[in-house]
């Protein structure tokens, strides 16, 4: 692996786990009352296009990156509308 790609890689890692503790403690309280819905939704989409892009880049970075983060988005999403 070339630096370029530890980078990348490393810059993934770190914005994508940011959204873990948001995922946690919503799980926690059972509550995502101040989540916006529509943030969540237009940012889920944001995130399915940059998915879209590495997948065409062919990017490991980018799309591992995204993958997990739509998938850390979509579970707020979903716990939000589940306990709302």
């Amino acid at each position: 692996m070339d630096l370029i790609t530890i980078l990348g890689l490393t810059a993934a890692t770190l914005t994508t786990s940011a959204f873990l503790p948001q995922v946690i403690k919503t799980w926690q309280t059972k509550s995502a009352k101040d989540v916006s819905v529509t943030m969540l939704i237009t940012f889920c989409i944001g995130i399915f296009l940059w998915l879209i892009y590495g997948v065409f880049r062919q990017d490991l970075a980018i799309i591992l990156a995204n993958a997990v983060t739509l998938i850390l988005n979509l579970a707020i999403l979903w716990l939000k509308i589940r306990y709302e």
